[in-house]
């Protein structure tokens, strides 16, 4: 599941039919794949989204340790 977390991050364009197979052949379900790739995509893009605005979290967030 991390291999296709990182490939997916890295090399979106590179995500071919055999990657989602390989996550169902270890008991991944078809919405399960689809849960894999909306998290990673999610973070992908909040922390983008994040460098290039600049922002911060709050003081409360940051003194979580997150």
């Amino acid at each position: 599941m991390l291999d296709f977390v990182v490939q997916l991050t890295e090399r979106p364009d590179t995500i071919v039919e055999a990657d989602r197979q390989a996550l169902r052949d270890t008991g991944y379900t078809n919405r399960g794949v689809f849960d894999i790739a909306s998290v990673a995509a999610f973070f992908a893009m909040s922390d983008r989204v994040a460098s290039a605005t600049d922002m911060r979290p709050n003081d409360d967030c940051h003194a979580m340790a997150r």
